[in-house]
């Protein structure tokens, strides 16, 4: 009687049983405290990696850059494999290899056919515990991180989030770029680059993961012959502990007329990884959106701030972000402008702040709520994916928080909900802002602040 809703009720049920037929993640720790977590499927190919609790949140002002000098020098040769010889290992395989380095934590994950598998393990095992710190080696990738800094500052976008984390982090760990300073690389040495092998490439700060067609037995067993022993173990109680960071309302200019666009970012504390309110804060970034000049729809979008970014050219792009720590966050939103459009777009972007906090509609909620499960299913999509999930998640809330539960909290978060926490996070705060290129246009903090809040008669 009802086609249309038949349809939609079987693609409800659908969704609903694609999440319940998820794999498990299987998790097993070893006595020396490294997690092995799986995901087993039948995917011919496999991804194992290592996430490690490293990065320049660890890192003090001397020696602030060590954790991505080691990215670089971990893929050129360890003791048992000098030189080219890992990496053409890696090639005979006809696997792929990559890492990266954040703020809190450190990547080194393989892609390789299921076979292979436990010489991936073995191959990680190495780079983690035996890489060749040849002065040679260290010398010559000191020049590429030194040509690589130089290019970096011409990605503006990147340089004012670096600012961002300056000014509101200031004074503490996270105020540190990933990258570290020019002049820190010049100065770094051999034994900085050991000592941080030595503290932070441990077993209890390590996940190994993996993703694909592979037994998770056979991965433990992989794990136990090749992750053992005193490299991978603390003397005593010696695990760094986790340094505090205080957020801080404060601002960044860096002002630069020749440049053509400004750069503006701003953003209050937001929660930390653990936090429940991070699902509601992701719904009410949803309901923001995003906007590019390069997007189709014009002024018919489902966003508000794009449709007025479109009719009165507000800005080239938009994007709001949620970015989680362990214990605290940035919760804010970026736009690229025009000189001359730099405080209407900054109205209009607090505007719509202000209207989260105290009149968000269930509509808005209801299509927010779809875009969030489409962008979590589709970031499961290959092994590599799964397998970054499963690290990510071990390191930041101890376990694999299974889809079906995220679906669960998406679909509990109400209007009312996404009013009272933006009014919590929002509402009345101290901003922290960073900005750079032409922006003699852009308010004093005094008046930016001010918009934090209505004053209402």
């Amino acid at each position: 009687e009802f086609p249309a809703l038949s349809k939609r009720t079987r693609g409800a049920a659908t969704y609903a049983q694609t999440l319940q037929n998820i794999p498990e993640t299987q998790v097993t720790t070893l006595e020396n405290g490294l997690r092995v977590a799986s995901e087993e499927s039948n995917h011919p190919t496999c991804t194992v990696g290592l996430w490690i609790e490293a990065g320049s949140r660890y890192e003090d002002a001397k020696t602030n850059g060590a954790g991505f000098f080691m990215e670089h020098l971990a893929f050129k040769g360890t003791k048992k494999r000098p030189g080219s010889a890992f990496e053409k290992e890696v090639e005979s395989l006809g696997a792929h290899l990559n890492g990266y380095t954040s703020r809190e934590q450190t990547a080194f994950y393989i892609k390789a056919l299921s076979k292979d598998m436990p010489k991936v393990v073995e191959l990680l095992s190495d780079l983690v515990q035996n890489c060749e710190l040849e002065d040679s080696h260290i010398e010559r990738e000191r020049g590429i991180i030194l040509q690589e800094l130089k290019e970096m500052d011409s990605n503006l976008a990147d340089v004012t989030f670096d600012y961002l984390h300056a000014t509101a982090y200031q004074g503490t760990a996270l105020a540190h770029t990933v990258e570290g300073t020019t002049e820190n690389i010049k100065k770094l040495t051999r034994a900085d680059l050991a000592s941080y092998v030595d503290t932070h490439f441990k077993a209890p700060r390590m996940v190994l993961a993996a993703a694909g067609g592979i037994s998770h037995r056979e991965l433990v067993d992989a794990a136990k012959q090749h992750f053992t022993g005193a490299p991978f173990s603390y003397k005593g109680d010696s695990v760094p502990a986790l340094p505090r960071c205080r957020f801080t309302g404060s601002e960044i200019r860096a002002r630069d007329d020749a440049l053509p666009l400004a750069h503006i970012a701003l953003a209050v504390e937001g929660p930390g990884w653990a936090d429940p309110d991070n699902v509601v804060l992701n719904v009410a970034n949803a309901i923001i959106g995003r906007y590019d000049r390069t997007f189709g729809g014009g002024k018919n979008q489902s966003s508000r701030l794009a449709t007025l970014a479109v009719e009165h050219n507000l800005c080239h792009s938009f994007e709001p972000f949620n970015t989680s720590y362990s214990d605290t966050g940035l919760f804010g939103f970026h736009f690229v402008s025009d000189p001359l459009s730099i405080d209407d777009m900054m109205f209009c972007a607090q505007g719509e702040w202000m209207r989260l906090c105290t009149s968000t509609t269930e509509s808005e909620v209801t299509r927010a709520k779809n875009y969030l499960r489409n962008a979590m299913v589709a970031q499961l999509d290959g092994t590599t994916r799964v397998c970054e999930n499963i690290g990510s998640h071990l390191l930041h809330y101890g376990r694999r928080i299974p889809l079906e539960e995220w679906d669960a909290r998406i679909s509990a978060v109400d209007a009312r909900m996404v009013r009272d926490v933006c009014s919590k996070y929002i509402y009345d705060k101290c901003p922290a802002i960073a900005a750079v290129g032409p922006i003699e246009q852009l308010f004093d903090y005094n008046r930016i602040r001010s918009a934090m809040y209505w004053v209402r008669l």
